[in-house]
């Protein structure tokens, strides 16, 4: 059985936002690692939308920009929309009731499986489904944005922390 794991770059004061700050080097390999493990990811529409970026050529990559695409492309995609009418390549729309599709796809499949974006693991915390939390905390505040958790956090437990960059601790939680 799979295990849904939620996991993004948050600032000090709980937001997520790729663009106020990126990964450095040693950060973007761990998430090509993490990339070329999993199992697949599921999306919710506007975070499969910012990903697409990694479905073109960008002849300007470097060899790591180059990896982490062949790996996102590699693998599994499952998004989950109302408004999508299809989905670009290696992914499919997650159709009918979204508890109902999500423990299916956990049932079918072995290894980790990333949700992608707060909006959707909001949804996925209040059905139970998500198994492991993963906050790569960066020296940055934002002081607005997306929060990480997009309602009221649930109740969790520490199972680990580690330093991955020189700036950056990853803070793994499961559910309490």
């Amino acid at each position: 059985m799979a295990k849904l794991v939620f996991g993004m770059n948050q600032s000090l004061d709980g937001y997520v936002d790729h663009m106020m700050f990126a990964p450095r080097p040693t950060l973007f390999r761990h998430f090509i690692e993490e990339t070329q493990g999993q199992a697949g990811s599921v999306y919710g529409r506007q975070m499969y939308e910012v990903m697409r970026y990694w479905d073109d050529e960008h002849p300007e990559w470097d060899a790591a920009e180059q990896a982490f695409a062949a790996a996102w492309r590699k693998q599994p995609k499952w998004v989950v929309s109302r408004t999508l009418n299809s989905v670009g390549p290696n992914a499919a729309l997650v159709e009918g009731d979204l508890a109902s599709s999500i423990r299916k796809l956990k049932a079918e499949r072995d290894g980790e499986i990333e949700v992608a974006g707060p909006s959707l693991a909001h949804s996925l915390t209040e059905l139970g489904l998500i198994d492991e939390y993963r906050i790569y905390l960066h020296p940055v505040v934002l002081g607005h944005g997306k929060p990480y958790f997009a309602g009221p956090r649930p109740p969790l437990r520490l199972i680990t922390n580690d330093r991955i960059d020189e700036d950056v601790i990853r803070l793994v939680y499961v559910p309490a």
